[in-house]
Parts: structure tokens; C-alpha cells; sequence
């Protein structure tokens, strides 16, 4: 029988994950029953929530079981297919498992359509994160031409994306990230009106204050933590926050106390909402359609940070919390069959 590999949890990571809490293992490649298709991985995503399913905890999100194999959004090739949605050679994504080769029930799966853009980009600006970054802005933010919006993480593959969608609609956009390189693409390419790289500033308050002279109106966290902090005090009256991420705080093994700031919501009259956007189901296609005119228009530009190679698969998952990847971080897994 042939015979695939896949990822495994080999132990929950206290604080931040190293590469022993990832088991590389050999199995036999399974085979689809009724209804079902076997899927080759060609790429594999790595996102920060599934930090989160590391943990022994309840969360939005299932956790792993130790030893068990770990779950991605996956853009892959139907090989074989007992299903008649999909014939040999369809490009697929879903939530598969980290694994080469993966058995799925066709009715979880979309078809990809490689006239919207790179097939990769199912996992990023025309994927979970597009549509995160789609709708956490427009239903969530409500950004009205002439507001400062604020967004953190911005040179992430969702940051990005909301960086320049509250641009298209007419907003002031404010960026921070944390890096050099990641200030110039925000300013220089995606079109930011400001950026603050939050590593190399001394007094993140002076900063977002300089950043921000007419306050906030929509401010996208994706990172919580101080950067956080300094954007709160600068909320204006009816401002709209979005809760979208809080990886500053996904590696501590004790929360801080809190919160201690929602007295500027009685002042401000402030909405603070948390989004995930597995709510916007019905309404995915609606962003995908959007998104996918505004990136083949140019309005929207995208990054990928490919890592070659399956047994890198951690590797591309840790460098998230070093703030190596500029846009999507990905793993390359295998090339389409030809």
C-alpha cells in the first residue's frame, strides 16, 4: 500500500511551541469510501488560531488530542474521487489535515478556480483570511470615507487586506507592524497614509498620537497587548472596533489582568466586537467575488511567503510568532500532477 506522511501533536507547548511539540509520522495512504475524494496536498496554511488548538482549553476552536494528527486549510488535487462533485485533477480546498495525502468528504470542499488568481492565493487574499479581512472590516468596522482607521498586524495576510479595503473607501489608514520592510510595503506599495514600526518605537502612545491627530474610528485588532493600549485612549466618540486576533497574548501561560480600560467606552459611546468568520458562511462567496475583482483590477495587491517543503511545515507555523512572514505565510507541499 502506498504510503504518505502527516503531522502529529506530540505534546502541548508551554508558552511559546517549539519543533518537539511536532511529530512527523509514515502511514499508509487511506483510501476514499462513498462520497469521499483523496486529496494531494500541493499547499498547506498556517495560521495563528491554531495556537490556540494546542491548548488543552475550550475555545472556538476544537483542540488537538496529543498524538493525534493536526488540522490546515489546504489547497490540493483530487486524485481519486468516489464523489460526483469532483472528477481526477480538480484543485480543492478545505480544512484537511497536515498531512501529504488526506481523505475528505466532498461536500466539505470548494472548487478552486484558477482564473481568480494563483491557485495558493485559496488560502490567503481570496481564502479565510480575505474574507476575515473582507467582512470584519465592512460589517464589523463600517469604515465611512474620511475616518482613521486603525489597523494591527497590518502587514499580515489578513492586516493587509483590511489595510487596503478601508482605503478603497475612503478612509485614513494607519498600520503598525514590526519591521522596516514591512513599514516600506505598507507606505510605499499597499498605499497606508502612515505606519509605525511598534519595535523600534520607544512610546507607542506619541506614536499612534502622531499617527492619528484626529483620533480613531475603526480600529482592527489583530494583535491585542500594548499595541492595543496605545490605540484605545485615541477612540473617538462612536468608534468601531474589531476583535479579529490577540496573538500577543496566545504564548502566555497567564493572561493579564483585565480589562482596565472600558471606561472610554462609556465616554466614547465605542462598539467592541469580536468576529470569527465562520459566521459569514452564507456570505463567503459574496467577499470572494469582491475580493477577486479587486485583486485581478490591481486595487488590492498581495504577498506570500512560500516555505518550501512538507517536513517544514512547523518551521513556517513557529516563524509566525517571530514575525518572519511578510502577507500569507505558506507551505509548499508537492507540485499539481502533470
Amino acid at each position: 500500500m502506498a504510503e504518505t506522511r502527516q503531522w502529529r501533536l506530540a505534546s502541548r507547548p508551554v508558552g511559546e511551541p517549539t519543533s518537539e511539540n511536532f511529530e512527523l509520522v509514515t502511514v499508509d495512504r487511506p483510501e476514499p469510501d462513498n462520497g469521499e475524494v483523496l486529496v494531494k496536498t500541493l499547499y498547506q496554511s498556517v495560521d495563528p488560531y491554531m495556537r490556540g488548538r494546542m491548548r488543552d482549553a475550550e475555545s472556538y476552536a476544537e483542540p488537538w488530542d496529543v498524538g493525534d494528527p493536526m488540522k490546515a486549510s489546504v489547497v490540493g488535487e483530487v486524485l481519486e474521487s468516489n464523489a460526483g462533485q469532483f472528477s481526477a485533477g480538480d484543485i480543492v480546498t478545505g480544512d484537511l489535515l497536515w498531512a501529504e495525502h488526506a481523505v475528505a468528504d466532498a461536500n466539505e470542499l470548494q472548487p478552486v478556480n484558477p482564473d481568480h488568481g494563483p491557485i495558493s492565493t485559496a488560502l490567503g487574499v481570496l481564502g479565510m483570511p480575505g474574507v476575515t479581512a473582507y467582512w470584519g472590516l465592512n460589517d464589523v468596522g463600517d469604515p465611512k470615507p474620511g475616518d482613521t482607521v486603525v489597523v494591527s498586524a497590518a502587514a499580515g495576510a489578513v492586516g493587509s487586506v483590511v489595510g487596503q479595503l478601508a482605503r478603497l473607501s475612503g478612509a485614513r489608514v494607519v498600520g503598525t507592524a514590526g519591521s522596516e520592510a514591512k513599514i516600506d510595503w505598507l507606505t510605499d506599495e499597499l498605499g497606508f497614509d502612515a505606519a509605525i514600526n511598534y519595535k523600534e518605537t520607544d512610546d507607542l502612545s506619541a506614536a499612534v498620537d502622531d499617527a492619528c491627530p484626529d483620533g480613531v474610528d475603526v480600529y482592527f485588532d489583530n494583535v491585542g497587548g500594548p499595541i492595543t493600549d496605545a490605540v484605545w485612549p485615541r477612540l473617538n466618540v462612536d468608534a468601531r472596533v474589531a476583535v479579529c486576533g490577540q496573538i500577543a497574548l496566545y504564548n502566555e501561560t497567564e493572561v493579564p489582568t483585565g480589562p482596565r480600560k472600558l471606561a472610554k467606552l462609556i465616554e466614547t459611546r465605542a462598539t467592541v466586537e469580536g468576529l470569527l468568520v465562520s459566521d459569514y458562511q452564507p456570505r463567503w462567496g459574496e467577499a470572494l467575488e469582491r475580493l477577486s475583482t479587486f485583486v485581478q483590477n490591481g486595487d488590492v495587491q498581495y504577498r506570500e511567503n512560500v516555505v518550501e517543503g512538507f517536513e517544514n511545515a512547523p518551521d513556517a507555523f513557529l516563524g509566525l510568532f517571530e514575525g518572519e512572514n511578510i502577507g500569507k505565510q505558506l507551505v509548499k507541499v508537492a507540485d499539481r500532477e502533470s
